[in-house]
């Protein structure tokens, strides 16, 4: 059920997009919490970045999207559901994000360094970590990194080590509990949330994407009905098809195929209803 917009935290998308994007303070802060490095100046950051590759392709849309004055690409994704396959949507959304930087012939030194980030209120691998950082390496010398570049990571509120820095621990603990703690970067995202709770135009924007999805979904539970009627509808005539033939069949004692002739059945629908005699 969706939540009212006085409702909505940081780690629901509006709120989460809206935050990061209209605050880049806070996105550069929070990317240089989550890497461990500095990030250069945002030369663009967006939110809810659409990629369509191909007009009958499977299209992505990014929460919130940003690339530096270092030519490195971030996406940064918020997480609250395990149903997702995440492994393989990082594997997705890096060959699209790749796609989508090089244009056709163009080559692949230009590709850029890239984070796709996953911010998740779970522990998605389930080893009691609060970050997981994935880079390809070579299986027989591990040692050996592939060098292409590209890195996932993925930050867990439920997890329990002791792996990374206090303040990432209060971030994942507001995130999830609503505890503010000691971190002055948590403190200053909460009232960018609790500010943006009070923008009306935000307001009037999600209640209209709200309206939108609502409209959306009646108008797919009515297609559905519809759909259902006609197969209903379908499989009542199929029915009395096969109970005239069986009758004919029985009473006249013809075969099957004499009996369909003397309905008229077409040649292209026998096949269905001889499976079911």
């Amino acid at each position: 059920m969706k939540k009212n917009y006085e409702e909505l935290d940081f780690t629901d998308d509006f709120m989460f997009c809206k935050v990061l994007t209209n605050n880049p303070e806070l996105c550069h802060e929070l990317l240089e919490l989550v890497i461990g490095k500095k990030v250069g100046k945002f030369t663009r950051l967006d939110k809810q970045k659409p990629i369509e590759i191909t007009a009958d392709g499977k299209g992505i849309r990014f929460d919130v999207y940003s690339e530096d004055e270092q030519d490195i690409v971030y996406d940064c994704e918020m997480q609250t559901s395990g149903n997702d396959n995440l492994p393989k949507r990082t594997r997705y959304y890096q060959g699209m994000i790749d796609l989508n930087l090089i244009e056709r012939g163009a080559d692949y030194s230009e590709l850029k360094k890239s984070y796709i980030i996953f911010i998740c209120t779970f522990d998605v691998f389930g080893q009691g970590l609060h970050k997981y950082t994935f880079r390809n390496y070579c299986e027989e010398f591990p040692p050996l990194e592939l060098d292409d570049e590209s890195t996932k990571i993925f930050l867990c509120a439920g997890g329990e080590a002791d792996d990374v820095s206090p303040e990432m621990k209060e971030f994942l603990d507001w995130m999830v509990h609503k505890r503010k703690g000691k971190s002055k970067f948590v403190k200053r995202l909460d009232e960018a949330v609790q500010k943006a709770r009070n923008h009306e135009e935000w307001r009037l924007e999600y209640m209209t994407l709200l309206m939108r999805d609502n409209k959306m979904r009646e108008e797919g539970r009515l297609a559905g009905r519809k759909e259902g009627r006609k197969e209903g509808r379908r499989q009542g005539r199929a029915e009395s098809i096969i109970d005239s033939i069986r009758n004919i069949r029985d009473s006249l004692g013809l075969s099957v195929e004499d009996a369909m002739d003397a309905l008229k059945i077409p040649e292209n629908e026998r096949k269905n209803y001889i499976s079911k005699l």
